[in-house]
């Protein structure tokens, strides 16, 4: 028994088969996570080493180089790159993405095991460090205050970082910026002579008296009692009456040579947001955890939270990640009930039945339901690229059921039975529809099998589509004959108003049918005019339109933030970069309404803060950043705003360095184009480096250009001269420990209270750290207990320290990176960077190369290339396979060029570029163009076999097909619409795969429907004039 009268039988298993179908597929929907992009995993590695006291170049020459050497040889390796800088080497290892990252780890640490003998003495064990998108920070807060701002890090540490690191998922709660408790104990110089101290002495002292000590316990009469010293300091005023020594019999106290100031530090990072001091709170999530998820459990407790801290301290959001996610997603899925609702209005229309649009409609929700299993079973999300796959599914998920419809249909017009015309009617087509899905399986299968960036992007995207046209394919051969077999009925009465609705509809479909069967008797019978002319239109488009497409990698999109990166001069004071920071403010927000928080950071970070440590800062550093909201509120784009900010930085010589980063980096950022320059002399490098800045600078391409090397940085060296320090009895590290502890001060004790604990620090009062001669007026005590000043024991010298040496792939390099600017396609960029190389006089001796985002695109180009390639022949293969010859899907295959004509023609009236979306929408195309050419080439064989002529045959065949070919174009067409001229946020990322495929199929059905019965007419003609003669030969033959 078929499947199909099987399902026709047993109505109530094949309801119940797609109602489970539906049923897991909304408790998928119901569990499955969302993010933006599939889950990526790291392909990151970092290993750093330190050598203390080496320099930048011993740190190359003597660390960095042996690591290099002995990790090139890893499996799998992309990149190395490596930075070399005063005490540490940092190399960073790129594995080829889909690379089980635990593997490339444990490969990495053999590869140290075996060179670690030949490693400097003084060299640490390199630690090794895995790096992914995981450890960027996911949602960033910021917490203002009045009265409680001295406070606002004890209170922010015990209300909420410490809840908010209890919420499932939550990696590292950081709290930046906030003012830092620290008791200072100022002392005088001069006063600390008198009585001969140094500040070490002070410090020891300090620690003495303040401690709590247990001194066991004793027993008095029947009861056991401890002992305690109980002498830490109830009050930082205390320390003042603290007994440093004695003086001709008088006691010397802390008071008399120094002050005691119980304030926030001297120097720690700053935040301040909307133009008040604040506190930044970064969280990150856990290796694995879902982005959305965490932060709105991170908001749950929040609430809370809120109701337990003092009422002048308001947390707002600056950073959301979660918020463009799930705006992006709701955007598509606004995408996607517009397409359903196209498709139906397109069915009913071509129909002109509810009962029949119904059939053919419900075989859309239940495909896509069940393809959601896929993505619940496996353990991945709802994103933008599934749910792309499944907007992209809808205007062909429903082809099948509407050619096994209207096959079941004309049965029961004949008068057969429904049971009977569902099963018969079914049987007819089952086999085309089986090949057609198969045909979309060779498209969308391959996606699944690639590796690297592009299987990461779009391996979901292969399953899912492959999921739903299987379902689609079961849903025509079962549900759709079993619903036709009970819900349709020949010869019913229609309405008034149907008639008046449908009646110029078949009117006009008709007329159609009637000028296109004209055209294609003209066409069979002019055959060279039709297929030159279509070949002279093909070369046209590809030489004339096809050198002025742009090309890109990801498309652009607006994320509604911007981060931006200041490096003022180096030796810049940090009170001076404030000061910068605020009018910089000031003038941003005055010129930019739409921002809606700004919330910036500068100065140096702490050492415990995970997040700050990772990036780059100190007290000539500013990091802001800027929530503009979401784009559908705004007027200017992201990029517009980045543009003004750019400009702005432009106008302050001050400023070393200046970046502005539209979202956070990665995909949908602006594209930038990396000229890596490699050569060993600094000097040389520097000046090529510099100049080809000001050019890319000058060309309208690009919006910003920086250089990847650090400026020299100035400081002051202490010179010893050994044989004085040795003649009083002194060493190079007792004498640079007394000037540590004059500048920076020592903590050899802390302030507690209420559970905290704070750093009690001892040095020179401010007064005696401003100038050069403060630091040659320190003075050292020997053992003897004389003091020395430093001007007696050598010299200061002013110096510079060398910038970090880069190096990729073994060699020394500096990077000069351009961000192409919002109007331009980075293939605009590229050809100006590579205009700039080529005008400029490079030395022999340095390599330069083009990388950066183009490298990346280059490589998945290649890939798809590959793939486009492959999907070709597999889709060869299976029409061959039905139709049993080689020559009908040769013909078939014709349709195929005349789909780029229309990406071609609809990327350049559009203007929009080339990207990896657009690719995977060629792609796709493949396999629904020569569904077209199937379907007519089909009946064309079917009319020939029941004794039509050629020419007759394709005429018949063209204008019989014509419908149901309009219909599924349309529905794929229109479906594909509301992608292609999407305005919600998120929509920059899909609209060049809507266009892609929207134009292409246009295009191509239109030539389809003139050009394959003319070529295969040519085909089939000198076929049957080959077998002709070869008759007339076996006559001639037989004859003789």
């Amino acid at each position: 028994m078929s499947i199909y009268r099987t399902a026709v039988n047993k109505p109530v298993t094949t309801a119940l088969l797609f109602v489970a179908f539906a049923i897991f597929g909304i408790f998928s929907f119901m569990k499955t996570s969302i993010a933006q992009y599939p889950d990526f995993d790291a392909n990151v590695i970092l290993v750093m080493s330190s050598y203390p006291g080496a320099s930048a170049a011993d740190i190359e020459t003597n660390l960095t180089k042996v690591l290099e050497n002995g990790l090139n040889g890893v499996e799998d390796l992309k990149d190395m790159t490596s930075k070399s800088k005063e005490n540490i080497s940092v190399i960073t290892l790129e594995f080829n993405y889909g690379v089980d990252i635990e593997e490339a780890t444990n490969n990495v640490r053999d590869k140290l095991d075996m060179i670690s003998s030949t490693l400097p003495d003084q060299a640490s064990t390199p630690v090794i460090f895995k790096f992914s998108a995981d450890d960027m920070p996911i949602l960033i807060l910021s917490a203002t205050a009045d009265e409680s701002l001295p406070g606002l890090d004890k209170i922010l540490d015990d209300k909420v970082t410490t809840p908010l690191s209890r919420v499932k998922g939550v990696g590292t709660v950081s709290v930046a910026g906030a003012p830092t408790r620290e008791i200072q104990v100022y002392c005088d110089p001069n006063k600390l002579q008198a009585y001969g101290l140094s500040i070490s002495t002070v410090s020891g002292i300090i620690a003495y008296e303040n401690r709590n000590i247990p001194s066991g316990s004793i027993d008095i009469g029947s009861d056991t009692y401890s002992l305690r010293i109980q002498k830490e300091f109830k009050d930082p005023s205390e320390l003042l009456d603290i007994v440093l020594a004695y003086k001709n019999g008088d006691a010397v106290y802390l008071r008399d040579v120094a002050t005691v100031r119980d304030g926030q530090e001297e120097k720690e990072q700053e935040a301040v947001t909307n133009g008040r001091r604040s506190a930044q709170i970064v969280i990150m999530k856990q290796s694995g955890a879902n982005t959305v998820n965490v932060i709105d459990g991170v908001k749950k407790a929040l609430t809370s939270i809120e109701e337990t801290l003092p009422t002048d301290i308001k947390i707002e959001t600056v950073i959301d990640s979660s918020s463009n996610i799930k705006n992006s997603i709701n955007s598509l899925k606004e995408t996607i009930i517009i397409t359903f609702l196209v498709v139906m209005l397109v069915v009913y229309v071509f129909l002109g039945r509810w009962r029949a649009t119904f059939i053919i409609i419900l075989s859309i929700p239940i495909s896509l339901m069940a393809s959601l299993v896929y993505l619940f079973a496996t353990g991945n999300t709802l994103n933008v690229i599934s749910m792309s796959a499944l907007s992209i599914a809808i205007g062909m998920v429903v082809d099948d059921s509407i050619v096994a419809l209207e096959n079941i249909t004309t049965h029961i017009e004949r008068g057969e039975k429904p049971k009977e015309a569902a099963v018969h009617g079914t049987e007819e087509v089952g086999i085309s529809i089986i090949a057609s899905t198969l045909t979309m399986l060779c498209v969308f299968l391959p996606l699944t099998l690639i590796s690297g960036m592009s299987g990461i992007m779009f391996r979901q995207l292969g399953w899912i589509v492959s999921i739903i046209m299987i379902v689609s394919a079961l849903s025509s051969l079962c549900l759709v004959p079993m619903l036709c077999s009970r819900m349709l009925r020949a010869g019913k009465k229609k309405s008034k108003l149907h008639d008046i609705l449908f009646t110029p509809i078949d009117k006009g479909l008709n007329a159609i049918s009637d000028g296109y069967a004209k055209v294609i008797n003209w066409s069979v019978r002019n055959r060279k005019t039709v297929i030159f002319g279509a070949f002279g239109i093909f070369v046209a488009v590809l030489l004339l339109l096809g050198p002025h497409i742009k090309n890109e990698y990801f498309p652009h999109s607006d994320q509604g933030r911007l981060t931006v990166s200041i490096e003022l001069n180096a030796g810049t004071s940090q009170e001076v970069t404030g000061e910068f920071a605020r009018k910089l403010y000031d003038r941003v927000s005055s010129e930019i309404p739409e921002i809606q928080i700004c919330s910036y950071t500068f100065g140096q970070a702490d050492s415990d803060n995970s997040f700050a440590s990772m990036q780059t800062n100190g007290s000539n550093i500013i990091s802001m950043n800027i929530n503009l909201g979401s784009m559908e509120n705004r007027e200017r784009s992201a990029s517009e705003i980045a543009d003004i900010i750019r400009a702005d930085l432009r106008d302050y010589p001050e400023i070393h360095k200046g970046t502005v980063t539209e979202g956070m980096g990665g995909m949908g950022g602006a594209a930038t184009v990396d000229v890596e320059i490699y050569g060993y002399d600094f000097q040389t490098t520097d000046r090529i480096a510099k100049e080809l800045r000001e050019k890319m600078l000058a060309d309208p391409a690009f919006a910003q250009v920086t250089l990847s090397r650090d400026q020299y940085t100035p400081e002051y060296q202490v010179d010893f001269d050994r044989v004085k320090l040795a003649a009083n009895g002194l060493n190079t590290t007792t004498a640079a420990a007394a000037v540590s502890a004059a500048m920076s001060g020592t903590v050899g004790s802390y302030y507690r209270e209420d559970g905290e604990e704070y750093d009690i620090r001892v040095r020179y009062a401010p007064g005696f750290r401003t100038s050069i001669e403060d630091i040659e007026n320190i003075i050292i005590y020997n053992g003897a207990g004389n003091g020395i000043r430093i001007k007696d024991l050598g010299k200061v010298v002013e110096t510079e320290v060398p910038p970090t040496i880069e190096r990729k792939n073994r060699q020394r390099m500096i990077k000069v990176s351009g961000v192409i600017e919002g109007s331009h396609a980075m293939s605009d960029g590229v050809a100006a960077a590579g205009k700039i190389i080529k005008d400029t006089d490079i030395p022999s001796e340095l390599d330069v190369v083009i990388a950066g985002d183009y490298e990346d695109q280059k490589d998945m180009f290649a890939d798809l290339i590959t793939l486009m390639v492959l999907i070709v022949i597999l889709v060869y293969m299976v029409m061959a396979s039905q139709f049993e010859s080689f020559m009908s899907p040769f013909v078939i295959m014709f349709s195929v060029p005349f789909a780029f004509v229309g990406v071609i023609l609809g990327l350049w009236l559009t203007n929009t570029a080339l990207g990896v979306m657009a690719m995977i929408g060629i792609l796709i195309l493949i396999g629904i163009v020569v569904k077209n050419g199937i379907v007519l080439i089909d009946y064309l064989i079917l009319l020939r076999e029941r004794g039509m002529g050629i020419l007759d045959a394709a005429v018949a065949a063209a204008r019989s097909r014509l419908r149901p070919i309009l219909m599924t174009t349309l529905t794929t067409v229109l479906g594909m619409i509301p992608m292609a001229i999407g305005t919600g946020e998120g929509s920059e990322m899909w609209r060049s795969l809507g266009i892609t495929v929207a134009w292409g199929l246009s295009v191509s059905t239109v030539v389809t429907l003139v050009l394959i019965p003319t070529i295969y007419c040519v085909f089939a003609t000198r076929q049957e004039k080959r077998k002709q003669k070869k008759l007339a030969r076996k006559a001639a033959a037989l004859n003789a």
